[in-house]
């Protein structure tokens, strides 16, 4: 499961502890409510209103909290390029953890129409995207999508049981210390994968709880641990020349995603290998 399309750190994004009204998303991406496709579009491509889908989705108890979209050279392109939405569910914003909807749309052509299941810890406001065992919705712009797309949002939905499950599973399994760093191990492997330039931080150092709380065995907060310590960056290393450095925070909606979902997976995978 990948997303399908890429963000740059320098993205146009608005991120709120309250729900987005239409007036702010709108003057930080209008295009969301493009009311018809790019020019550019044929007659074969099927239009799919990201103001529509995300009315109907409202409806459904779900808020928007963070919306972004891609930076564009042409200006005629700023009101219909790729963009993405976080939505959480209104009963959920007060509590510890909220399931999230993931959507992602173009006006222009230039994605599809995806929609991924996710997880918000309000503890540290880093979004968790499931793995490939959960919703990912995809509908190209073309043929008879309405269905598609209404049936795309409900299998999101009935997806977050499944998410509940994997993490109620994964607070019942504890590791022992060797584990937890052969968890760390792998997670640095997924990020610093060249063989000819050693990782700036250790196992440890991923492993290292930012709250008295997370200070548990258990594999959910081992892997929370190390998602945290991966995307707020903030660590004291060395590059490979042997220079001081910190590492940096994950920024781009991109790789912010794909890391996440890399991470989860390689949890699910903990979780097979001790179940």
């Amino acid at each position: 499961m990948s997303l399908a399309s890429n963000f740059s750190a320098r993205s146009p994004v608005l991120r709120s502890d309250r729900p987005l009204s239409n007036d702010q998303i709108r003057a930080v991406v209008p295009s969301i409510f493009a009311e018809t496709p790019h020019e550019s579009r044929s007659e074969r491509y099927r239009y799919i209103p990201t103001a529509t889908v995300l009315s109907e989705l409202r409806k459904e108890g779900f808020e928007p909290f963070m919306v972004c979209q891609t930076r564009v050279r042409n200006e005629d392109r700023r009101e219909h390029t790729k963009h993405l939405i976080r939505l959480r569910h209104a009963s959920q914003i007060s509590g510890a953890e909220a399931n999230e909807i993931i959507l992602l749309n173009s006006h222009d052509g230039s994605s599809s129409y995806q929609m991924l299941a996710g997880m918000f810890r309000f503890v540290c406001h880093n979004g968790l995207v499931c793995g490939d065992t959960f919703a990912d919705v995809r509908v190209p712009h073309k043929g008879d999508i309405t269905d598609q797309v209404i049936k795309g949002a409900y299998d999101v939905l009935q997806s977050f049981e499944q998410v509940h499950r994997s993490r109620e599973a994964m607070r019942a399994i504890t590791l022992e210390e060797g584990e937890q760093e052969i968890f760390a191990r792998s997670a640095l492997a997924l990020k610093y994968d060249d063989p000819n330039k050693p990782a700036p931080v250790t196992e440890r150092q991923l492993l290292m709880p930012r709250r008295f709380e997370e200070r548990k065995a258990d594999l959910w907060s081992t892997f929370n641990r190390v998602q945290e310590n991966f995307i707020k960056g903030g660590l004291n290393g060395r590059a490979a020349n042997g220079r001081q450095q910190r590492t940096r925070a994950v920024q781009g909606i991109d790789q912010n995603l794909k890391l996440n979902r890399a991470l989860w997976m390689l949890a699910q995978g903990m979780q097979q290998l001790k179940a």
